[in-house]
């Protein structure tokens, strides 16, 4: 079955998107690289890596990484912002690969939740791309919100990412997530269907 890539912009609604197909398919296999980026932080020789590069400031005195000063770094500051990338982005690369062939042959679906996946040329390893998107208002308003962050700041770190509409240029599919719940469900059960209908051949 075919490995398809779920991405988007910060607080378009992957995480939900993906709820949905989980619901659909319970089968189905998922990679979540904000998942895996968090859990390579906690590495040694990740925090090695990230202290060369960003140095002590960013760590408490029993080590463990400021996550949110580590953040305000880099989405203040693209160039930062790349090097964290040049650390992490291979390792989760290699992971969601091997993930991904794995289940190659398998009869369930397998869905990789990857935010910077045209950033980091991910979609060389997909069948299919869906990319969840919303309008800026909306995008704005549900970061403002879930991060208690002035207008100011959500809009630095939506502008710090590629386009949406550059990611929707490039998509397979669209899922719009301006509305509710039940509305992105709905559209996930018409891609699952919509797949299930289809032969893949890797292209």
């Amino acid at each position: 079955m075919p490995a398809i890539g779920i991405t988007g912009g910060i607080c378009t609604g992957k995480s939900t998107f993906c709820e949905c197909l989980r619901e659909i398919l319970p089968a189905a296999k998922f990679f979540n690289a904000d998942e895996a980026a968090h859990a390579l932080v906690e590495l040694p020789e990740v925090k090695q890596e990230i202290r060369a590069e960003f140095g002590s400031g960013i760590f408490s005195s029993d080590e463990a990484l400021n996550r949110a000063k580590l953040r305000a770094i880099i989405f203040g500051d693209a160039t930062r912002k790349r090097a964290l990338e040049r650390v992490l982005h291979p390792r989760i690369r290699r992971q969601w690969r091997a993930e991904a062939e794995r289940h190659r042959n398998s009869p369930d679906f397998f869905f990789a939740d990857i935010p910077l996946l045209y950033e980091s040329g991910g979609e060389t390893l997909c069948d299919r791309v869906v990319v969840v998107a919303c309008s800026y208002e909306v995008q704005l308003s549900r970061l403002m919100e879930r991060m208690s962050i002035k207008a100011s700041e959500a809009q630095q770190m939506i502008n710090s990412q590629m386009p949406l509409e550059e990611k929707i240029r490039r998509g397979d599919h669209v899922a719009w997530n301006n509305s509710d719940r039940a509305t992105l469900a709905e559209q996930a059960q018409f891609l699952v269907a919509l797949w299930q209908r289809q032969s893949w051949t890797k292209s």
